[in-house]
């Protein structure tokens, strides 16, 4: 007879056996320490951050690891094989996709998570490196890559052809650890689809993607109604070679989500979703302003609206943890100072960590996990604002517009400002834009406002390859410095494209989308190891799209002219042929129609049948008068 086994033991493997096939066959045939040593191979963490203006960052990310002997036999365990067969196909030794939505709100939320790693342009942004011996095997791999990945993540990426494809030069450099990254066999191809309007159909792939497939851990509380009702969000995935330096090279896969959300209005209930005032008991005042009184409010930003939980934000708490996560690292964090009080589920385990304003919790796998945080409050009831953290301050605010008037010629604005007092901030800015935007080149300047005699130094290398009409994009690629405490202007200005009759979408009076300029930040302090750029990037940005008005003409015009010229050859047609064909006659000399040849034969047969009802009816007539007459 077999041993018993606890019940505790069989629901753990059961559980393994139901979130992952590969597990089950790791369990089959390897021993018991290489399981425990394969789920350091996969880690998910949640990050909450409270921002100003009643808003909550929440940041997801989650991390697979595979060795890359494993990858190259084809020995998928956390690494989805879907996405690993289209990686292969195309020859990517590097890649990077971003789905975004929303703005940024860089003045009020401050710097951006992740140093602005994790995020992209509004719409679909992609970039990789492709191992290729020339540009043309190259522009077919990524053409490959492009459709593979249109058809697994249920997105337009089929359509960055080469007019919305650049080769970024000095913008972007490897994130993994490549021996040949300087090689000439290593092509960098970046592409952008501005218009791309990211919906759930996005994220049930990139779900499906995680060993647990958002059905427990952190991925349970990712819904498409929560996340696409964010003020800001994007997803990223980012797959590189990492090589340690007492290991073996793995490939790695990160997924992250950072969704902005506005507390009041996630905690509305969904039988009420109609936003009310609060009611002035409940309103948070700052108490600071010399003319607040028992009748007069004024609504304090940073601490309004921080009471909430997870349920009353995403609806329903954290469904326990992924069994194959690594029990190492604690799978929600919030980043509040430790003066904040903290209330979470019965089991869970605070950890509060040496900066004094964050915290991370351990809970069991088999319970949910719920978390919340009271608004902090003085003693008279006031809301403390010292008690909330404050937005670390960006290295550079970035604001992009169009300039000019009329439908022939523009320009592009760009105000770049920096906050530090003491510290020059260097970057590189590049702009993908399309074949009808043509740059005038000689147009292109940057000014200090207030010191126009600092101009010339401001802009230290320029990358410009111009377009190729309806062939090819412009590129544009800047290395220029703002002075500390300084803002700079970066403008020039271009010529606009008339397009064919055809080229225009159905909603062409809305105008056309330009993608969001790139701009990386260069740390001088450290050196790119196997980079293209001899700075280190320390931090990214991404400005705001722009809708361009081109030339649209009057597309009811052909319409008219169909209708009109219609008219015209049926009336014309209509009379000649009548003049040709038809013979005219007198009215009576014309034969009769069939209309009122039908009425004399029915008034001549009316007219028989009264005539032989008299004949017949004569005789008995007469013999009724005779017999009167007797």
């Amino acid at each position: 007879m077999c041993p018993s086994l606890p019940s505790s033991f069989l629901l753990s493997l059961l559980s393994l056996l139901c979130f992952s096939p590969y597990t089950a066959l790791a369990i089959a045939s390897s021993p018991a320490d290489s399981i425990s040593n394969s789920r350091s191979d996969y880690h998910e963490q949640l990050i909450l951050r409270p921002l100003p203006l009643s808003t909550l960052l929440a940041s997801f990310n989650f991390r697979s690891n595979t060795s890359l002997s494993a990858f190259e036999a084809h020995n998928f365990r956390f690494f989805p094989r879907s996405l690993g067969q289209i990686l292969e196909h195309a020859g990517t030794r590097e890649l990077h996709l971003r789905f975004s939505l929303g703005r940024w709100d860089a003045e009020s939320w401050g710097a951006r998570p992740w140093n602005g790693a994790r995020e992209g342009g509004t719409g679909v942004e992609m970039w990789a490196w492709l191992e290729a011996d020339t540009d043309e095997e190259a522009d077919r791999k990524w053409l490959t890559l492009t459709n593979a990945l249109s058809g697994l993540f249920c997105a337009s990426l089929n359509f960055i052809d080469s007019t919305r494809t650049t080769r970024p030069v000095m913008s972007f450099q490897p994130e993994g650890n490549h021996i040949d990254a300087n090689a000439t066999n290593m092509h960098l191809l970046y592409g952008v689809l501005p218009h791309e309007v990211v919906c759930t159909e996005n994220l049930t792939p990139f779900l499906k993607l995680l060993p647990c497939k958002g059905k427990a851990g952190i991925a349970s509380l990712l819904d498409g109604h929560k996340l696409f009702d964010s003020s800001w969000q994007t997803m990223a995935i980012d797959i590189r070679p990492v090589c340690p330096e007492d290991g073996e090279c793995v490939l790695q896969i990160e997924q992250s989500i950072d969704m902005v959300l506005d507390i009041d209005r996630s905690k509305r209930p969904r039988d009420n979703p109609i936003p009310r005032p609060p009611p002035a008991h409940e309103m948070k005042c700052n108490t600071s302003k010399p003319y607040h009184a028992h009748d007069t409010c004024f609504p304090t930003d940073s601490a309004a609206n921080q009471d909430w939980s997870l349920s009353q934000i995403f609806g329903k708490p954290i469904k326990g943890t992924c069994p194959l996560t690594d029990p190492t690292v604690s799978p929600v964090c919030i980043q509040v100072p430790d003066s904040r009080i903290v209330f979470a589920s019965e089991g869970a385990v605070e950890k509060k960590n040496p900066d004094q304003t964050s915290r991370c919790f351990d809970f069991p796998a088999e319970n949910d996990f719920e978390i919340f945080l009271p608004a902090p409050e003085a003693q008279d009831g006031s809301v403390v604002i010292e008690h909330v953290a404050k937005p670390e301050t960006p290295l550079l605010y970035a604001e992009r517009s169009f300039t000019g008037h009329g439908q022939e010629r523009g320009g592009v604005q760009t105000i770049l400002r920096n906050p530090s007092p003491d510290q020059e901030v260097e970057f590189i800015y590049m702009e993908s834009l399309p074949w009808f935007m043509r740059i005038y080149l000689h147009t292109i300047s940057a000014r200090v406002d207030g010191q126009p005699g600092k101009a010339d130094s401001l802009i230290q290398e320029v990358y410009y390859r111009p377009a190729v009409d309806r062939a090819r994009g412009t590129q544009l690629e800047v290395r220029m410095t703002v002075p500390p405490a300084s803002t700079v202007f970066l403008t020039y200005d271009f010529e606009k494209s008339i397009l064919r009759y055809t080229e225009y979408p159905p909603d062409a009076n809305r105008g056309f989308d330009v993608a969001a300029a790139v701009i990386t930040i260069l740390n001088k302090d450290k050196s790119g190891g196997n980079g293209r750029n001899s700075r280190f990037a320390a931090y990214s940005l991404r400005t705001t799209t722009l809708l361009c008005n081109l030339p649209t003409p009057d597309f009811s015009m052909p319409y008219n002219v169909i209708i009109f010229t219609s008219t015209a050859i049926a009336l014309a047609f209509g009379g000649m042929f009548n003049i040709l064909v038809r013979r005219f006659v007198a009215a009576n000399e014309g034969p009769e129609s069939g209309l009122k040849k039908g009425v004399n034969k029915l008034k001549a047969k009316l007219a028989g049948i009264l005539k032989k009802g008299r004949k017949e009816s004569a005789p008995a007539v007469a013999a009724e008068e005779e017999k009167k007459a007797w």
